[in-house]
């Protein structure tokens, strides 16, 4: 008897191709969904640096307003012109007070050297 050769139908062939196709569109999209969480990880972390270096700079700048070093150069400047401002009325009062000393002395001899 001879041998009877069956050939099987390649519709399982046309059937894995559709399904291999979709399969492997998913696992790009797969691929590319994890490249993109790994590059927002990364960002995040980057975020998450430069955040907490803020912080610390906000700290440390909170700590030296609190232990009184921060010296605005304006405020420097105000205080001076405040010292300065305080001398001046001094000043000006001692020289009043040696006016009006000065103007009480002169009146009674003046008035005593009248003939009247």
């Amino acid at each position: 008897m001879a041998k009877k050769v069956v050939k099987k139908s390649s519709s399982k062939s046309k059937k894995t191709t559709p399904k291999g196709s979709s399969i492997d569109k998913l696992i790009d999209s797969n691929i590319t969904l994890q490249h993109k969480m790994t590059d927002v990880l990364l960002g995040v972390k980057e975020l998450n640096e430069n955040v907490s270096s803020l912080v610390t700079i906000f700290k440390s700048a909170g700590e030296h307003i609190k232990a009184d070093k921060y010296e605005d150069p304006m405020i420097n400047r105000l205080n001076e012109l405040l010292e300065q401002n305080k001398n001046l009325a001094r000043a000006l009062g001692m020289l009043e007070k040696y006016v009006r000393d000065k103007q009480t002395n002169t009146n009674p001899l003046q008035t005593s050297n009248t003939p009247y």
